[in-house]
């Protein structure tokens, strides 16, 4: 019992800092196939409102704020901090913009971008004249 003491002494005596919010580049996988491409970004400890995905002039903006379980509580000593993952994709023009998806599982975030009809492959019949 005295450990907490001690511990509760120090944390009330050390200066109080500002909060600085932290900037990650999270991890990401990219796939294609002929219908779409598939971004996944690992984003741990984000919630679903957390996430802002934006479309811009062919450019993929990413960002999601993590929020820490213990929010509510006075903390003794801490070594997680909320953090916001960030990233920016270019990507070739001929996304079909109104048809983007995205979800989110796990720390997962799926961000299915469909190619536009016209960059799929297509079979061009051949006419016997």
């Amino acid at each position: 019992m005295s450990e907490n003491k001690e511990i509760t002494r120090k944390a009330e005596q050390a200066p109080a800092r500002p909060r600085q919010e932290v900037f990650v580049t999270p991890a990401v996988d990219i796939f294609e196939n002929k219908d779409e491409l598939l971004v996944i970004a690992e984003v741990p400890g984000v919630p679903k409102d957390g996430v802002n995905l934006r479309f811009d002039k062919d450019q993929l903006f990413i960002e999601a704020k993590a929020t820490l379980a213990s929010e509510s509580l006075t903390p003794l000593f801490r070594e997680f901090s909320a953090v916001t993952f960030r990233r920016a994709f270019e990507l070739a023009p001929g996304i079909d913009v109104e048809k983007i998806s995205a979800d989110l599982k796990a720390g997962l975030l799926s961000i299915r971008l469909p190619k536009a009809e016209s960059l799929k492959p297509r079979q061009i019949p051949i006419s016997v004249g």
